[in-house]
């Protein structure tokens, strides 16, 4: 259980309470220190599955925990940026409601003993949510580049909203419909 990777995935998590409290107190520098504790905790989430596919060290609890974490991380991180006036509540909650619903398609795969495997539209979602977070945290000293945080946010919001679709129409047929052990037709 306390191998490499899963000690990476529980080390996400807990810096997660860590980049809320920098965020949201009036520190000196809390941009920057946001900055470098979002991207190490989402540096992990890379980290933590190459080196469990590399030295083949893939258990249930990291299959568990590495979307847990990461679901927690980026939520944390938007209502943060929600609470700071740096995104609209609406775009929070559209990503946080899709995040909540691919996961509990997931975890009614999982009590059917499915796995539901992220593609390339999932992917691409956590990379601009990365994106537009790190943005957001840094927009007060990007200066005449302040507006590209905001439409980095746009980008997030529009693939969330894709891949979340996405994934309801690829699994959603085979785990809410069809009983499980039936056959694809």
């Amino acid at each position: 259980m306390f191998n490499l990777p899963n000690l990476l995935t529980l080390s996400r998590i807990l810096l997660v309470p860590i980049l809320v409290v920098v965020l949201l107190t009036e520190i000196e520098g809390r941009e920057v220190i946001g900055l470098v504790l979002f991207l190490t905790a989402a540096l992990t989430d890379f980290l933590d599955g190459f080196i469990a596919r590399r030295r083949r060290q893939i258990t249930r609890i990291g299959k568990l925990l590495d979307p847990a974490a990461d679901k927690i991380l980026t939520s944390a991180a938007f209502i943060s940026l929600v609470g700071l006036g740096l995104a609209p509540a609406w775009t929070v909650v559209v990503i946080v409601a899709r995040e909540f619903a691919v996961s509990t398609l997931r975890s009614l795969a999982a009590s059917q003993n499915q796995v539901l495997a992220a593609g390339l539209s999932g992917k691409l979602k956590t990379t601009s949510q990365i994106v537009a977070i790190s943005l957001l945290i840094i927009s007060d000293r990007l200066g005449a580049l302040q507006p590209i945080a905001p439409i980095a946010l746009w980008i997030a919001v529009a693939l969330t909203i894709y891949s979340g679709i996405e994934y309801f129409v690829r699994h959603g047929r085979r785990v809410l419909i069809e009983p499980p052990g039936d056959p694809e037709p």
